[in-house]
């Protein structure tokens, strides 16, 4: 099965699964058959295969050929394509963050001032002798 173009949301479909990211982690380690990438898992070989071909239409997997064997292999640019989308909105979100950080700061400070201004007002004074 061909990819049918390397869609944001596809990626993010396949991804979404937790047997498919486990097939895909085991598969940065290196080509696997199908055989190889069912034993982890409780689940029939039909299953499997379901799973691979999601992963095979998202583009981030492979299948090759040697022999009768068709081993699946990772395909790097949709999984970068992804991590790119998401890096730039880390970095958003990162300078949302510092500017609150700076914003609680600056309260935190002016409410420290606020309280002690109170404190001082409600300390009791000394008394001052009588000089007789």
């Amino acid at each position: 099965m061909k990819p049918t173009g390397y869609s944001l949301d596809t990626t993010f479909a396949a991804l979404a699964d937790p047997t498919r990211r486990a097939i895909l982690a085991r598969l940065a380690a290196g080509e696997a058959s199908v055989n190889e990438l069912a034993a982890p898992f409780e689940m029939s070989q039909p299953a499997i295969s379901k799973h691979l071909k999601v992963l095979e239409h998202a583009g981030l997997i492979a299948r090759s050929r040697e022999a009768q064997r068709r081993p699946r292999r990772l395909v790097p640019k949709p999984l970068a394509e992804a991590t790119e989308w998401i890096e730039r909105y880390r970095r958003l979100w990162e300078g949302n963050f510092k500017r609150l950080d700076a914003v609680l700061q600056d309260l935190k400070s002016k409410q420290k001032r606020t309280v002690d201004a109170l404190l001082e007002e409600v300390k009791p004074k000394p008394k001052k002798r009588s000089t007789r």
